[in-house]
């Protein structure tokens, strides 16, 4: 069956789901939480609560399959605006008598933790199936039908590239026979669609690290069916575990190093960063970064902090490092600290309590500064490549 689809058709052979998708964002297809406020949601369980209070409406809405834009999405839009800003939702009958709701977080790392928290509480609701991050199908169960062109096993092709000074890198190439130059933004969109889909949301997040949509006549390897991207993921996460388990890093007797620069603004730019944890060898086993930015006014001072900023930005690194230690899998890098911001950096084996802990800083701290913070993998910490010193 089909489900309300603006610009691609889904089919599911065991599953009937109706996916609602953004027409307005080009690489986000799940539409995003956004809305006016009604009743404060200050909770998850005050989500929940609402929630309870409409479920029967919302679920006739779902199994007729009426007005889901008007008295379900729109309605369900801003309460959960409330909690936290990217959430995506899709929703569809999972079978006779159960309408499923599946939130996500569209592949945004920094926002995972909080779906999976709001799915752990969710009550036991009678004809209600709420589920955490989009699942993985098998790969005979889902075809993709999108701008004329389709996504299945039969056109979808692989190879892994390998390269010597990264080994733990996952870097796949994905090869659709019709791509060509005129098409490569379809083809991409429903490639990624498809992806999305098989692998599931949580394993093409940590299971891929560099993803490459080609044409067959620009392949270098010879091409594997993409029916097999499964097993080999899961032979190399597996891999990638045995070799880094229980590997830890202790950066308490480190020295750090003091950067400092001029720009050509004029402003100064000064940096401290641990340098020797830079030249670690076990790199990947952290392959998470994890950045949180402060804007502060700096006019007339090369862009640097006024004493007041200055403290409190030294007091909030000091609660931030007393949360996220090295003996927990969270390792200091530094900070840089040019133009009107302060940027501080982690390397973490995991992105689900960096994005906790930023996210309570951000909220508790929105009143002294302008805060932003993201999470993304780079297994080999090549964003920091330009504070290692020049051999």
């Amino acid at each position: 069956m089909v489900g309300i689809l603006p610009t691609a058709c889904i089919f599911y052979c065991n599953e009937t789901i109706i996916k609602h998708l953004n027409k307005n964002i080009q690489m986000s297809f799940i539409k995003n939480i956004f809305g006016k406020k009604d009743t404060p949601i200050n909770s998850n369980s005050d989500f929940w609560n609402w929630f309870q209070q409409n479920e029967k409406t919302f679920f006739k809405v779902v199994k007729t399959h009426k007005d889901i834009e008007k008295d379900f999405f729109d309605k369900l839009s801003p309460k959960l605006a409330e909690l936290n800003d990217g959430y995506f939702y899709l929703t569809g009958m999972f079978n006779e008598n159960t309408a499923e709701l599946i939130l996500t977080a569209d592949g945004n790392a920094k926002n995972i933790v909080f779906v999976e928290e709001l799915v752990e509480q969710a009550p036991n609701i009678n004809g209600w199936k709420f589920t955490a991050l989009k699942p993985a199908m098998d790969i005979e169960n889902v075809s993709i039908n999108m701008n004329g062109y389709t996504f299945d096993s039969e056109n979808l092709f692989f190879y892994s590239n390998d390269y010597p000074g990264y080994p733990d890198e996952i870097d796949i190439c994905v090869i659709h026979n019709e791509r060509t130059e005129d098409n490569k933004q379809e083809i991409g969109n429903g490639t990624y669609i498809f992806l999305d889909n098989y692998l599931g949301e949580l394993d093409f997040l940590n299971n891929i690290d560099n993803l490459k949509i080609i044409s067959k006549y620009e392949a270098e390897k010879e091409l594997v069916p993409i029916a097999k991207l499964k097993d080999f993921l899961t032979w190399r996460q597996k891999e990638f575990i045995e070799k880094y388990e229980g590997v830890r890093y202790d950066t308490e007797n480190d020295e750090h190093s003091i950067l400092e620069a001029e720009l050509e603004s004029g402003n100064n730019l000064i940096a401290v960063i641990n340098t020797q944890l830079l030249n670690w060898d076990s790199k990947a086993s952290h392959p998470w970064i994890a950045v949180i930015t402060f804007q502060y006014d700096g006019s007339n001072n090369n862009g640097m902090p006024y004493e007041d900023d200055y403290q409190n930005l030294d007091e909030i690194e000091d609660g931030i490092m007393e949360q996220l230690t090295d003996k927990d899998g969270y390792l200091y890098i530094g900070r840089q600290t040019a133009n009107n911001e302060r940027e501080i950096y982690f390397a973490c084996k995991d992105f689900r309590k960096p994005s906790k802990v930023f996210f309570k800083t951000q909220k508790e701290n929105s009143d002294k500064f302008e805060i932003d913070y993201e999470i993304y993998k780079d297994k080999y910490w090549q964003s920091f490549e330009r504070f290692k010193p020049k051999l």
